[in-house]
Parts: C-alpha cells; structure tokens; sequence
C-alpha cells in the first residue's frame, strides 16, 4: 500500500497533467500519473478528436508513454484526476488497459473532499479480458 503523501503526490501529478488535456468538445479535461515498482512516473492527458473514437483518455496516455519508456511490467498505481469532476474513474477501455499491465494496480481518484479514493483494478473490472 502506498503512503497517504505518496497517494496524495500522484493525485497533484495527475491532476497538473489535466492543465495539458486537449478537450475541445466535451470541455472534460483528465490528467493521468502512472507509478512503476523501481520507482518511475508517467504522467498523460486526455486528448480529443472531431471522431471521438480517436480520442485518447488520459490512463492510456500516460501507459503508453510508460511503454514507449521500457515499462511492460511492474505497474503499481494509476492516479486519475479532473478538474471537471470528483470521484473521476477510468472508462471500461482504460480499465482493460491497465489490467493488461497489472492485475494488482492501485486506482486512485479525489473523493469528494480531496481524499485518496483506493481500489483494486481487480475491483474495478474483476472479469478482464484475457488470452
């Protein structure tokens, strides 16, 4: 389990990456902070298109970046945060996303009062799609 700062400092993370969000037409911005087990953070925004089916949430942009980085493996953590919304929690695309990279992530999002929301990604979508 992560420590309360350690929560707390994903959450400032992601949601700094939100100030990045290009949301042009749903006006609902979304930042990422993604934490490995050596220690490294990756951090994506939400990026639109005029064919919505083209966006790119926020979750899989930073994992992609993380990618795109060596980390295959060893995904601890996923914070999500919104400017737009408390209590923001990934889409089933981003669920499927993050448990291909972990069974055992940690989801954090801001409750209502600024807390660290945690749940397993298991919770979450505790069926995934597997090979």
């Amino acid at each position: 389990m992560l420590k309360k700062t350690e929560q707390q400092n994903l959450l400032l993370l992601a949601s700094k990456a939100s100030e990045c969000a290009y949301a042009p037409y749903s006006k609902f911005r979304v930042g990422s902070a993604v934490l490995f087990d050596d220690g490294s953070i990756y951090t994506g925004c939400n990026v639109e298109n005029a064919s919505y089916g083209l966006s790119l949430c926020a979750e899989r942009n930073a994992i992609s970046t993380a990618a795109t980085n060596g980390k295959n493996s060893g995904l601890i953590a996923v914070a999500i945060s919104s400017p737009d919304s408390k209590l923001c929690y990934p889409c089933g695309a981003c669920r499927q996303w993050i448990s291909e990279f972990s069974k055992d992530a940690m989801i954090i999002v801001e409750n209502e009062d600024k807390t660290p929301l945690i749940h397993t990604i298991s919770e979450l979508l505790p069926h995934s799609f597997k090979l």
